[in-house]
């Protein structure tokens, strides 16, 4: 890969911030890529959930275009000294907030609101009942129809395996669609990232790490269901006899262990229904990790290495680490046959500051890096409502300082004022 053009802007003015309350900001629970949801938008109403300084689950709901939040604290807790333990939030077609929250290998808790928009919520409830003892990492996903997706890890780190929920909007209850539908044959486990496109095609791509040290990851594979999860299909339309496992998985990017590729990162999915991952590693015969997104063109795979990084850093060891730059979230935009590619971040060598850049034209590798915002957050990574931005295109991600202490430790700080940060992204096209 040859090294994509550059173009330094200034900060945007055009940002805005709507501050809600104050978060636990001694560790990055609440501030992690994988919050699926941080905030999430229904109607008129744009809800949002956070850990307070005693380790609360804290719910919020404004009406749109206002900057006035509704907070709740509710009787619900998690232990905030392990950053895996985040919330995640999500509306289904009815209105119904629907939350997991406190997982690391530990039983799911999962509670669902008592009325439609509401923020009270109700008595913890099992899912299935099934495989529901050693939970991290739960992701809620919204379908077409209203229903929704809720995926997580059954077991620990370099053994785990990928479940898969679907919720029905008319019984209101869940059923399994796959115990194991990513099965690490109890030597591996696939870390992985979901989108939900327009149609309802679900895709799905993942690293496979080989143990608890995130030096073990390698590989970028690939998997996608037309039919709401039930059946899976490589990016060719060959179908996958599940469970997918190593030998069988469709590796749409070679990475070798070592490389300091990092797992659980994004994607999403053009207006045509085509994949774009993003992730950071090293290539061979470099020191510095770039960010990368990797994506389908309808008939082969790409590899964009962005090229702007010039400090190096190495990953090793287990537990949540401290690093100098986030994992990217990344989203698109299609005008004609030119789709714009946004990889949002946040990087020690332009202060801690959150960031974008922007390729205009997936096709050619140039990207443009704006910094949203004139202050630093710490050890922040970038989550934001998907439901406002695939209905509308407009971007809203969850932001709070936070400073996370390598190894999973704990950093004595006081809390910091929680905010969702507006931004214009046409006015980063520039």
């Amino acid at each position: 890969m040859g090294m994509a053009a550059l173009l330094l802007a200034v900060p945007s003015p055009a940002q805005k911030l709507i501050p809600a309350g104050e978060g636990w900001a001694g560790n990055s629970v609440n501030v992690t890529v994988f919050r699926k949801n941080s905030l999430v938008t229904h109607g008129n109403l744009q809800f949002i959930a956070y850990y307070d300084a005693d380790g609360y689950v804290v719910l919020g709901k404004r009406k749109r275009k206002t900057d006035k939040w509704t907070l709740r604290r509710t009787r619900y807790r998690g232990n905030v000294r392990d950053a895996h333990n985040t919330i995640s939030i999500m509306a289904d077609g009815e209105g119904y907030l629907h939350m997991a929250w406190n997982h690391h290998n530990r039983p799911l808790q999962y509670v669902r609101s008592t009325a439609p928009l509401s923020l009270e919520l109700g008595e913890p409830e099992t899912m299935t009942g099934q495989n529901e003892m050693r939970v991290t990492y739960p992701e809620f996903y919204r379908m077409p129809d209203g229903g929704l997706l809720f995926l997580y890890r059954d077991g620990q780190s370099g053994q785990g395996n990928l479940v898969l929920n679907r919720y029905d909007l008319k019984s209101r209850k869940w059923i399994r669609l796959h115990d194991n539908l990513i099965d690490g044959e109890g030597e591996r486990n696939a870390y992985s990232q979901t989108c939900v496109d327009e149609k309802g095609v679900i895709h799905v791509s993942w690293v496979w790490r080989e143990a608890g040290d995130v030096a073990s990851n390698h590989d970028l594979c690939y998997a996608c269901s037309p039919d709401g999860g039930v059946t899976w299909q490589k990016s060719d339309g060959e179908k996958y006899t599940l469970p997918i496992r190593a030998a069988s998985a469709e590796y749409v990017c070679r990475i070798p262990q070592n490389s300091e590729l990092i797992n659980q990162t994004s994607m999403t999915a053009d207006d045509l229904g085509r994949p774009y991952i993003a992730s950071y590693w090293r290539e061979a015969g470099s020191e510095v990790p770039q960010y990368h997104v990797v994506y389908y063109d309808g008939k082969v795979w790409h590899d964009r290495n962005t090229g702007f990084r010039s400090v190096p850093f190495t990953l090793r060891g287990g537990g949540t680490k401290r690093i100098p730059i986030s994992r990217p979230q990344v989203v698109t935009k299609t005008r004609g046959t030119r789709t714009s590619v946004y990889l949002i971040f946040r990087d020690a060598e332009r202060n801690d500051r959150i960031s974008v850049a922007v390729n205009p034209d997936i096709g050619r590798n140039e990207w443009n890096v704006v910094d949203l915002t004139s202050f630093g957050v710490g050890s922040w990574e970038p989550s934001y409502d998907t439901e406002l931005w695939k209905n509308e295109g407009r971007l809203h991600l969850f932001v709070q300082r936070a400073t996370q202490v390598d190894g999973e430790g704990v950093a004595q700080v006081p809390p910091e004022r929680v905010q969702v940060l507006e931004v214009k992204l046409e006015q980063t096209a520039r």
